[in-house]
């Protein structure tokens, strides 16, 4: 079917009011919005915004000879309870605010004249998530258009049958009978071609000469185009395989071990609208700070994410939903669930299935359903009617522990309790995945971990376990020796694990094959759920009950805006993707502070040694090595030498002065095997604007880093302004900082900066270039971006 895009001339207005109408471009998140107060039921989930239900409009022309044509629109994600509505008349219903869905447009439409479409998005009915989850139309929207001879939607389905030779089979869903062209090309080459005649469905193979497999890090890509009559499908794939049992999980026949990142569907500072270049710039940062995969958390991925994982060779675990049949907010999907889950997962599987990067479904997260006979049986039907959609490997995280403690009662979620709660203290009691969080927060990560080793936890989850291919474990690592013996048959997937965990998982599964892998809480900090990841300090979050002003977990390997912090330094040296040493410096103008409490931040150092001012103060220093043991020196002097044993972090405390600090890493006979160091920023401060490219195409986001820094360009953590940005050449989309606690939001035109950074995203302009400059009313800085004319449909 042909793709037109359906994004643009779209209005939308509160839907209980008259007011008028806004444009929206699509993708659009109406909740970034709205008013954040301590009056929000959503509370910390939402970041402390509002929530409300939108009336999106927009007006267009269908031609006369589209007549008797097949229309489909295609929306991507509405958030949620979805009511289409065209030229008056409802044409769909959709629950569930992640999932991509069709609507039939045939009676609903008027040919050659103007047609009205209405969308109505709802999100008052709060809480109804446990993270921020966006409001509105916000991802794209297509129409599909072709004869009434066509080739249906997701009517073409690709999968690789062997390797050698490399055979493909395709399998090709019609409306109608007649003759089918396939071909497949290698970049402009045709390397395989074939016509054959359909009654409705048609399988065929084709073998591909000299194929180019699809591997991780490794996005080789072959397109297959099919003609059915006037009809065309074009489709993107990657020729590769899954296999999974005693050898672990194998691509390509070769053992990969998940070096994975969990990761909210939102984009930070852009809220939940999924552009195709916030999609790309994350899994990019991810990709560059040695994460293999990506795990969904906890809900279906767009279209855009899988395209981009798809060409840079970025593994994917897709996931379904964060609920079942037990709410854990009082309006969540669970009220649908039942009547929805396998219309869901239908779409989740069409929408993923000719994508090579996705390689694992995942049914849920933290569903203490499965440690209930109903639950069970449930987990057991969605495995079994995922294996009749896809061959793709299905697991669900599970949190051992606290399967354990919702089955006896603690902690599990009731209307009634909630409401008399809000009505006794003004605010919800915390249960299910929050009561544990917090419970994590204050006793520390090994909660959750030793809880998991009790009896009464493999008693509550090995039933779950056995009914799906892979056992999904949240916060288990310290069961997987045991259970490796208990359970000879099991792959154990560590589906949510803490940062400070990554070395022991790497050394175990290195030795033990059916340990396939480990997606880290998180992989990139996220809106919503404020505050659980963590250490602030009072200059910069004056709230530590995570009150309003509170906006981002705070929990990322990679922080808002996109910068790597040192904890992301350590995985990479933890698993071995560099040697070390890595020096990062917990802030010393902090040193002996009290900070808001978290069990999913192991440490909140800065790869840096610009703390003037603070000469003479304590400080705490960590350095990270794959070595026997690390040296330390300032300035030339050595601190002292420690020893690495079952680790790769290591902490030395010393006197803070400025100059360099140098760590050296030795191997057990005492030789050196590699040394680095940090400078102090010298006492010249200037503001740098520095883009993430030079040159953009119109249409198209800019990231662009506003950092202060000496001549030289090393970052001055202690420098703290307000910056204010003017864009010419294209329009300031958010600013802002990666700092958990923002009580301005990112829609004006000034922000705070975070430890010398902050963050700028322009959308560019039709112009030639776009200029921005950034001024604190002492420092300014400015940088100007290229701007190409748009060539696609996007």
């Amino acid at each position: 079917m042909k793709a037109a895009a359906f994004n643009d001339g779209w209005f939308y207005r509160h839907l209980e009011s008259e007011e008028t109408a806004t444009p929206a471009a699509l993708p659009h998140d109406a909740m970034l919005k709205e008013a954040r107060s301590s009056l929000s039921p959503g509370g910390i989930n939402t970041g402390w915004y509002e929530g409300h239900d939108y009336l999106y409009t927009k007006t267009f022309y269908i031609p006369q000879e589209y007549e008797g044509k097949k229309i489909i629109l295609e929306f991507e994600g509405v958030y949620h309870n979805a009511e289409i509505i065209l030229n008056g008349k409802k044409a769909a219903f959709r629950p569930y605010g992640y999932t991509n869905f069709y609507v039939d447009t045939e009676g609903y439409l008027n040919f050659g004249q103007a047609n009205e479409i209405q969308v109505i998005a709802r999100n008052s009915d709060q809480p109804n998530s446990r993270w921020y989850s966006g409001a509105g139309i916000y991802r794209p929207v297509v129409m599909w258009i072709s004869d009434q001879q066509r080739i249906l939607l997701n009517g073409v389905k690709i999968r690789t049958v062997s390797l050698h030779p490399a055979v493909i089979e395709i399998r090709i869903m019609t409306e109608g009978k007649g003759a089918v062209n396939v071909s497949v090309f290698d970049g402009g080459k045709d390397v395989f071609s074939h016509s054959a005649f359909t009654t409705g469905e048609l399988v065929m193979k084709a073998e591909i000469p000299n194929a180019r497999l699809w591997e991780p890090g490794k996005g080789e890509l072959y397109t297959c185009r099919v003609t059915f009559g006037t009809d065309e499908e074009t489709v993107i794939f990657g020729i590769r395989t899954i296999s999974y049992g005693s050898d672990g999980l194998c691509i390509n026949g070769k053992r990969v071990i998940l070096r994975g990142a969990c990761i909210h569907h939102d984009n930070g500072l852009l809220g939940a609208c999924a552009y195709p270049e916030a999609e790309e710039r994350k899994v990019r940062i991810l990709m560059e700070n040695g994460y293999n995969a990506l795990r969904s958390a906890h809900n279906p991925c767009s279209k855009a994410f899988l395209n981009v994982c798809d060409r840079q060779g970025m593994l994917v675990m897709d996931e379904y939903v964060d609920a079942w049949y037990i709410h854990k907010t009082e309006y969540d999907y669970v009220r649908y669930f039942e009547d929805w889950w396998r219309e869901d997962l239908k779409d989740m599987v069409d929408k993923d299935y000719n994508h090579p990067s996705v390689i694992l479904y995942s049914t849920g997260n933290e569903v203490s359903e499965t440690a209930q006979r109903k639950g069970i049986q449930l987990t057991k039907d969605m495995t079994e009617y995922l294996h009749t959609l896809d061959d793709r490997p299905v697991t669900c995280g599970i949190n051992i522990f606290f399967n354990f403690l919702s089955s006896i009662g603690f902690g599990v979620y009731n209307d009634k309790k909630a409401r008399k709660e809000v009505k006794k203290a003004g605010k919800p009691k915390a249960v299910g995945s929050e009561f544990f969080n917090n419970l994590a927060g204050l006793l520390g990560d090994n909660t959750m971990k030793l809880g998991a080793t009790l009896h009464g936890c493999d008693v509550r989850t090995r039933d779950a376990f056995a009914s799906m291919d892979i056992a999904g474990y949240n916060y288990g690592i310290l069961r997987y020796c045991h259970d490796l013996k208990k359970y000879p048959n099991r792959l154990i997937l560590g589906s949510e694990t803490f940062c400070k965990d990554a070395y022991a998982f790497w050394e175990l599964a290195k030795k033990n094959p059916r340990i396939i892998g480990d997606f880290v809480w998180a992989g990139m900090d996220y809106l919503g759920e404020v505050g659980i990841g963590a250490w602030e300090y009072k200059d910069y979050a004056p709230d530590f009950s995570h009150g309003p002003g509170w906006i981002s977990a705070g929990s990322g390997r990679i922080d808002l805006t996109g910068r790597p912090l040192a904890e992301a330094a350590y995985t990479r040296v933890a698993f071995e993707l560099e040697k070390g040493p890595v020096i990062a410096v917990r802030p010393v103008n902090h040193t002996g502070e009290k900070h808001s409490p978290s069990a999913w931040k192991m440490t909140n150092a800065l790869e840096s040694w610009s703390f003037r001012g603070c000469e003479g103060y304590r400080a705490e220093i960590e350095v990270y090595a794959r070595a026997a043991s690390v040296e330390l020196l300032i300035n030339g002097k050595s601190v002292g030498k420690k020893v690495l044993k079952n680790t790769c972090r290591t902490l030395f405390h010393t006197a803070y002065e400025n100059g360099e600090i140098m760590a050296i890493s030795y191997d057990h006979s005492g030789k050196e095997i590699a040394r680095s160091s940090l400078m102090t920023a010298g006492e010249e401060t200037v503001l740098k604007a520095t883009p993430d490219q030079t040159e953009t195409a119109q249409g198209r986001l800019c990231f662009i880093r506003l950092k202060y820094t000496d001549l030289n360009g090393v970052i001055k953590p202690l420098e703290r302004h307000r910056v204010r940005v003017t864009v010419t050449g294209g329009q300031l989309t958010a600013l802002g900082s990666a700092c958990p606690y923002n009580s301005d939001g990112w829609l004006s035109d000034t922000t705070d900066t975070y430890f010398g950074e902050a963050l700028a995203i322009v959308m560019a302009g039709s112009g030639g270039e776009i200029h921005l400059s950034a001024a604190d009313g002492i420092h300014t800085g400015e940088t100007r971006i290229k701007i190409t004319e748009r060539s696609d449909l996007e």
